[in-house]
């Protein structure tokens, strides 16, 4: 198991708000790997809406992904994306 680390940026003009987070959560309800976002000082369960809301991240934040588990590979680049792709806003 190997566990991956990557930085993003929130691009959405409303920061990580309900929409985003929702989509988050969809696209890592299927992964089997460990999902954490780190912003600032403070680390989430991904996999949890409410954890993602109450990061707080506002537009232009920086968050450090980090995945760990099997899949954790393919879990990174789908969220990766997402985030460059403002989750479709």
């Amino acid at each position: 198991m190997t566990q991956k680390k990557h930085k993003v940026q929130v691009k959405n003009a409303l920061g990580l708000h309900t929409r985003p987070a929702t989509a988050i959560v969809k696209l890592l309800q299927n992964s089997k790997c460990d999902v954490f976002f780190t912003h600032k000082r403070e680390t989430i369960n991904a996999k949890s809406i409410l954890s993602i809301l109450m990061l707080a991240a506002k537009k232009n934040s920086k968050i450090t992904i980090t995945v760990d588990g099997e899949d954790s590979e393919d879990t990174l680049q789908k969220l990766v994306e997402a985030f460059e792709n403002r989750f479709g806003e």
